[in-house]
């Protein structure tokens, strides 16, 4: 009879393979696709403006490309950057996303020093989406016919002439002082809470002029006379209307946008796959249409290209602010 070793090598084979069905199952629920669950999209905006308008109709879009639910959650406050904060301290897994505007990752560190994140390591790009403008508004029955006007009246009485804006840092008061470092002229600045306040002080003689948004000072054209929009191009909105461009202010553009962005560490095929839906949103027709109507333009990039964008946007504002 021979003697026959106990197998030493079992108790390591099962562990072997305990571990190798670990990794096996650790494997496919990472290979899970993305989505796996509803996606939260905080916008910095209260719910009726153009950040809330211009969202929710690519967010749909997008749900239905994704498979999943994006929930839009408003987070109004500090110009974007509450949104902005909540954003950042959410995990990088794709299930928390930003829609923001030039406030929270350029213009507000400028004005602010001590924000609650870092806008340069805090988020990754994922795409622009929207551009859009605003429009240098008189009264319909004012002196001032075109731009050529308002800056020899502004050129002769300085400081005299007043111009409503929705507040220091909005996109009106960039523009006035984008316009005012390029002239040489000097305006006074009167802020006001909203669009309704203003339309309703240009119109009443209380403020000569104000820049608000091309949708809004459309709506308003029988009552209203816009001298130029802000972007480098005429905007389709208002294709009569003359950019400051060519209205004789070369080369400005105090043009602004809506983008999508994630937090930082994000994995890159989420992000990819993101541009690509959010793409696809912004080429769908009735998606185009429903910007349009709010003075909103389709203005698709690749992530590294609105990356490019945001810092060049934070360059170019910082001088503008800078010499206020």
């Amino acid at each position: 009879m021979k003697f026959r070793a106990p197998n030493k090598m079992k108790p390591v084979n099962s562990l072997l393979c305990a571990c190798a069905l670990l990794l096996l199952t650790s494997s496919v629920i990472i290979a899970q696709p993305y989505p796996r669950k509803p996606v939260r999209l905080v916008v910095g905006f209260p719910a009726g403006g153009s950040a809330d308008a211009s969202a929710r109709p690519i967010a749909l879009h997008m749900s239905k490309a994704l498979g999943t639910t994006i929930l839009v959650d408003n987070r109004g406050g500090a110009a974007g950057s509450l949104a902005a904060q909540i954003a950042a301290q959410a995990p990088a897994d794709g299930y928390t996303l930003l829609w923001s505007s030039p406030g929270a990752l350029t213009i507000n560190r400028i004005l602010e020093r001590n924000l609650p994140y870092n806008a340069d390591t805090a988020f990754v790009a994922v795409g622009r989406a929207i551009t859009f403008c605003n429009a240098l508004i008189v009264r319909q029955d004012s002196s001032m016919t075109t731009l050529a006007q308002l800056l020899a009246l502004a050129k002769k009485k300085p400081g005299w002439l007043q111009y409503g804006t929705q507040g220091v840092g909005s996109a009106g008061h960039l523009s006035a002082q984008m316009l005012q470092n390029m002239t040489g002229i000097e305006l006074n600045h009167i802020p006001y809470k909203g669009g309704a306040e203003i339309l309703t002080a240009v119109i009443g003689g209380e403020a000569p002029a104000a820049f608000l948004s091309s949708t809004s000072a459309g709506s308003m054209r029988t009552r209203l006379r816009i001298l130029a929009v802000t972007s480098l191009q005429r905007d389709p909105s208002l294709p009569d209307v003359p950019s400051m461009h060519e209205a004789g202010v070369k080369n400005y553009d105090a043009s602004f946008w809506f983008g999508l962005m994630a937090p930082m560490g994000t994995p890159a095929v989420i992000v990819h796959q993101l541009n690509r839906v959010l793409r696809d949103a912004l080429a769908d027709p009735e998606v185009a249409r429903i910007a349009r109507n709010q003075g909103l333009n389709p203005a698709p990039s690749s992530p590294e290209e609105f990356a490019a964008i945001i810092k060049a946007d934070y360059e170019k504002w910082k001088k503008v602010i800078g010499r206020s």
